[in-house]
């Protein structure tokens, strides 16, 4: 089975030379997974647009397939052209397009572009130069209006261009397996990707999780509150994800995306056991 799943892994752009230093270490760790592809994340409004070009430059650079999140944000048309056709010169053939989000205090000067148009704008540029993977919400994105607005919209960037999905992560099964039945409903046949959080810094995790829309089962909360022991709620955490894993790969997930947070060991433990590498 592990040669058929696709696994991917997602990077955040490191601010210092010691991050930098972590990042190339994790990349050649994580490697040996075979993933069919490493994707680096985009800033709100393209904070991070020079840290994340470089990363992808130099990682195309050392013959590795990387996908750059891109999002309009603040930026014009002519900023996001010129990443294109300087990822496009660098050898890059996948391109995560996301709506993005604004900067603090920029919310008054400009206007979201959302991830349907930035398929279009991409497609109108380059053809078939980019693989576009876009973002999907089980869960439902925490601003949308109703579960088949949301599904609606999903439909609308797959309609613009979109080659495949990446889900944002969850922990309840289920909601995975019902939102890939309603989308097949509404005449979705691309591929979806969950997306697989493990879970580390669980406080943290918690706190993301309220902003992003992600639940947690209260079960879990509960269990996890009760350890006094890091090692404890190390042990959980591992045995959770890497039961999800297991149960979307037998219920017919294509693959898996991990928000790797930079770190290798816990991925590492997941995947040796969930597809024995």
């Amino acid at each position: 089975m592990k040669d058929s799943i696709r696994i991917s892994f997602e990077f955040f752009p490191p601010k210092t030379p010691e991050g930098r230093a972590k990042l190339y270490t994790t990349r050649e760790a994580l490697q040996k997974f075979n993933p069919e592809f490493f994707s680096v994340t985009y800033g709100a409004g393209g904070t991070t647009r020079e840290t994340t070009s470089n990363i992808v430059t130099n990682m195309r650079r050392d013959g590795i397939s990387i996908a750059p999140h891109l999002s309009f944000g603040g930026d014009n048309e002519e900023i996001i052209l010129g990443l294109l056709n300087q990822y496009k010169e660098a050898g890059v053939n996948r391109i995560v397009a996301l709506r993005g989000d604004m900067p603090s205090g920029m919310g008054a000067v400009a206007q979201l572009v959302y991830a349907n148009e930035l398929v279009a704008f991409i497609r109108r540029h380059t053809g078939d130069q980019f693989h576009l993977e876009v973002a999907a919400y089980p869960e439902i994105h925490p601003e949308s209006n109703s579960y088949d607005d949301d599904i609606r919209y999903l439909k609308g960037k797959f309609e613009a261009g979109a080659n495949s999905a990446l889900t944002q992560y969850f922990y309840n099964p289920d909601s995975y397996f019902y939102f890939i039945d309603q989308c097949e409903k509404a005449g979705i046949d691309a591929p979806i990707y969950p997306g697989i959080m493990p879970i580390v810094n669980f406080s943290n995790l918690v706190r993301f999780s309220r902003n992003c829309g992600a639940e947690i089962p209260r079960w879990l909360i509960k269990r996890m509150e009760s350890y006094r022991n890091p090692e404890d709620v190390r042990k959980l955490g591992l045995e959770v994800v890497t039961d999800l894993c297991e149960t979307l790969l037998e219920g017919g997930a294509p693959g898996l995306h991990f928000y790797t947070m930079n770190q290798v060991d816990p991925i590492a433990l997941i995947l040796k056991s969930t597809l024995n590498f």
